[in-house]
């Protein structure tokens, strides 16, 4: 079918001025979507993971399950932008692929086995005491008292708030570890 010039300006005018009428601009139209999408669903702010900056976001949630995740223009270091990793994080919580239980590959093993929680949790907390024991140092070579363990290493997370990052250098203090390093630094 072909159409000329002057019917397309024709069609077109037509359709500007009955959305003009009615008060529905593709701009309304999709906030009004988006209302409806949202509607009744939790919303609760967090901090963005990825870096150190620490950007805000809302995060829409309808049973336990995230159906939208945008900046919030209310925090003061984005105002509601976010980074293209920001941004895509609501495909990273909602990928049929993402891995969510713990997994564990055995020396020599060319494969990974999903495993429980309970045994991978067991399986750290052996492996940091067998290390802090076979590296901890009382004295140096000056037979100055350091009680230091050498053979543990840290580096934080900019996910963590103040408070997590003040009870993860406890602990980490509290097994001696002296080689601790925090992401927002490096």
């Amino acid at each position: 079918m072909g159409i000329s010039r002057r019917d397309f300006l024709k069609y077109s005018g037509g359709t500007a001025i009955a959305g003009t009428l009615t008060g529905l601009t593709p701009e309304s139209a999709d906030a009004r979507e988006r209302e409806n999408r949202l509607k009744g669903a939790k919303v609760t702010t967090t901090i963005c993971p990825y870096c150190a900056v620490g950007c805000g976001m809302i995060v829409h949630t309808v049973n336990n399950k995230i159906i939208n995740i945008e900046g919030d223009p209310d925090h003061p270091i984005n105002r509601g932008s976010l980074c293209s990793k920001g941004a895509s994080l609501f495909q990273v919580a909602n990928n049929s692929t993402r891995v969510t239980k713990p997994m564990y590959r055995a020396p020599g093993a060319s494969s990974w086995k999903e495993v429980e929680w309970d045994w991978a949790l067991d399986e750290i907390a052996q492996r940091i005491k067998k290390t802090r024991d076979e590296t901890f140092v009382e004295k140096n070579a000056k037979d100055q008292v350091v009680n230091r363990c050498d053979g543990i290493a840290s580096v934080g997370s900019a996910a963590l708030d103040n408070e997590e990052c003040y009870i993860f250098q406890k602990w980490l203090r509290s097994l001696g570890l002296i080689y601790i390093e925090h992401q927002a630094r490096i």
